[in-house]
């Protein structure tokens, strides 16, 4: 039991946690270089490329419902092995077949593996420490994990390559393998008490946090802001090498760019964490909507990638802001059942960001920079008029108080 453990060993899972938090970053960004070279590698369309992408995050999504209360009740360490097991196989797999199919319901399957991780990982720190602690660590979760968007395509560029695709995959499999002996040999259950498995009061449990209309609202911020850097990660590879005629190299190079933008608004997010509600949240999405329609208006005059990746730039650190600040807050509503509500959290989050990532892809090629403009600003409009009710119910709930 960790709880009982040593600290030397606590420290050194903690440690291991931190490592595995981008786990779900590279299955999620490095094969994103070589979307243009599957497509004509395989003879498909861009869409159906892109819907290998939309198949992993919706798993991701939809499994997160219900892994974050399984976990309450049977515990973190032997499923995160399961799940670790299954997403080597599954890599492993992926370089065996050109067919599209067989690729996206092994993302469906990889899904379900890494939401099994990522949310047996947030509760760990929740088991084993206190209320002050926790905070404290949790703010780090975004800034960490942002360092698989920023690794996984720069890599996955060279691999492309320096090899091919395959290689994505293989590099996968090496990284949830090393993590596996892990937990295998130095890890252990964190749980101090399993519960025991209630339908019903499952689903008051559910029927509660789906009732807390800013926990909700929450969700919804933090799931479109993360839709519009993931907009970006499955339009951009077309436009960079279809449109601007740059290499694979050239986009790990451009995502890594914005892999940092998303981390550097998470040090903003977490350096403004104790601001006032307008200073923290709505300062940000103004600022956003702003070059947002600077963007689309030069996109008239010009087009390259030199304009395309500095706006983007500043675009996602206004998301990454957003998303830090909303992240903690949300995470420390229900501490006693944190994995249900980091699970139900985290998978509305990506079932939100699974469903804008389909319409972008079914609503026709994103070719030019307007383009991918004016997909921005939707996606962004939603995002500050979610914020404005957000605004107006804290108000309400304070003036009630």
């Amino acid at each position: 039991m960790l709880k009982e453990a040593s600290e030397k060993r606590i420290r050194l899972v903690t440690i291991m946690a931190f490592i595995s938090i981008p786990l779900s970053g590279f299955v999620t960004d490095i094969y994103l270089p070589s979307f243009p070279s599957m497509a004509k590698g395989m003879q498909v369309s861009e869409k159906d490329i892109q819907i290998t992408l939309t198949s992993y995050l919706l798993s991701y999504g939809i499994c997160q419902l219900f892994v974050g209360n399984i976990l309450d009740n049977i515990g973190r360490y032997r499923p995160k092995l399961v799940a670790l097991f299954f997403l080597i196989i599954s890599s492993l797999l992926i370089t065996m077949t050109d067919s599209i199919f067989l690729i996206c319901l092994l993302r469906i399957l990889q899904g379900a593996a890494v939401s099994v991780l990522v949310v047996a990982t947030r509760a760990i720190f929740v088991d084993i420490y206190d209320a002050e602690k926790v905070k404290h660590y949790l703010s780090y979760f975004t800034i960490v994990w942002s360092c698989g968007p920023i690794l996984a395509p720069f890599l996955g560029g060279y691999l492309e390559k320096l090899f091919n695709w395959h290689a994505n995959f293989y590099f996968l499999a090496f990284y949830a393998g090393a993590i596996f002996i892990f937990e295998l040999f130095f890890s252990g259950e964190s749980l101090p008490e399993k519960k025991k498995v209630s339908f019903s009061e499952n689903i008051k449990l559910y029927q509660m946090m789906l009732k807390n209309r800013i926990f909700m609202l929450g969700i919804f911020i933090l799931g479109l802001s993360y839709s519009i850097v993931m907009l970006f990660n499955i339009t951009g590879p077309f436009i960079i090498e279809n449109t601007f005629h740059f290499t694979p190299v050239v986009i790990g190079y451009c995502t890594l760019i914005l892999g940092f933008s998303w981390m550097i608004g998470g040090f903003i997010g977490k350096k403004r964490i104790s601001l006032g509600f307008n200073s923290r949240i709505l300062q940000p999405v103004i600022i956003q909507l702003v070059l947002i329609a600077s963007l689309i208006a030069v996109s008239y005059f010009a087009q390259s990638l030199y304009i395309t990746i500095p706006f983007a730039f500043f675009i996602h650190i206004c998301s990454g802001i957003l998303f830090t600040s909303f992240f903690t807050t949300s995470m420390l509503y229900f501490p006693k059942n944190a994995g249900t509500a980091g699970g139900l959290m985290g998978g509305l989050v990506y079932i939100i960001t699974s469903l804008t990532s389909f319409i972008i892809s079914v609503s026709g090629n994103v070719s030019e920079q307007k383009d991918l403009g004016w997909r921005y600003l939707i996606i962004a409009s939603l995002l500050f008029g979610i914020i404005l009710i957000m605004s107006k119910t804290l108000k309400k709930e304070k003036a009630e108080n």
